[in-house]
């Protein structure tokens, strides 16, 4: 964080020193000034002003963050067929609820699973809610392979995946394909019907679709949501995700 500050400190001055130096007319500064004179004003001028880079560095990070968050609208926009609407995503909640919550989350993310409480909780108080959710496995192979069974359940038996999320969101140890089997046959899942989802190109398509979403709102990390058009990174807390499904009720937008 200190070199970063460093950094962004350093190329705040260059731009400051850059914009004093094209602000003097080309001929007081060959005639008055030369370049070397100005560098050292402006030296002179940042050392007994320090605060003029901090809030540089502060308008720089209000600006970059503007820009990302309507970047990220704009790709929510461009992009909300797929992100609320698609075939192979897993709903929960009110199907036909008037707000939507979307969340990509990874089974083995420790934050994903302190952040279940969040979203069924969320759920068991609004009935108007409604919770999609999208396999975005990050941390390894597997997640990759807990989130291929997850889509496998899915696919087999979409009554059953709410229970099934749960149970291995909740499961002790690495989420993988053989804790994940494990979990869907104390279920009541056929082992048998899960590997022949799994060996469709279906389960593939749907982690690649996602894959691409991800990228498209420039998402990093798990748990992320997307309500209305703002994206959401990290897990925020029930708090902030229900001030933000309340005010999109009330004002169409996350923020009123």
């Amino acid at each position: 964080m200190v070199r970063k500050s460093c950094v962004r400190a350093f190329s705040a001055a260059l731009s400051l020193l850059a914009l004093l130096t094209v602000a003097v007319p080309a001929p007081a500064v060959s005639q008055e000034l030369d370049r070397s004179k100005v560098e050292q004003i402006v030296r002179e001028y940042l050392l007994a002003n320090p605060e003029v880079v901090r809030d540089a560095i502060i308008e720089l990070d209000r600006r970059e963050k503007e820009a990302e968050a309507a970047a990220r609208q704009a790709a929510v926009s461009d992009a909300a067929g797929i992100l609320y609407n698609s075939t192979r995503q897993a709903v929960l909640g009110n199907p036909d609820g008037g707000v939507t919550m979307v969340e990509f989350f990874d089974y083995n993310c420790g934050y994903c699973k302190r952040a279940l409480g969040d979203m069924d909780r969320l759920i068991a108080e609004d009935p108007n809610l409604r919770v999609v959710l999208k396999e975005f496995p990050v941390l390894g192979q597997g997640s990759m392979e807990a989130a291929q069974v997850a889509i496998a359940v899915n696919t087999v038996a979409p009554e059953k995946y709410g229970d099934f999320h749960a149970a291995l969101l909740n499961h002790r140890g690495q989420a993988n394909k053989a804790s994940a089997l494990e979990i869907a046959a104390s279920i009541g899942l056929s082992g048998a019907d899960l590997e022949a989802a799994l060996a469709s190109p279906e389960v593939g398509a749907t982690v690649e679709e996602v894959y691409t979403l991800a990228n498209r709102l420039g998402l990093t990390g798990t748990p992320s949501y997307v309500i209305g058009t703002e994206v959401i990174m990290g897990a925020v807390g029930y708090n902030e995700l229900r001030q933000k499904i309340e005010a999109m009720r009330a004002c169409d937008s996350t923020t009123c």
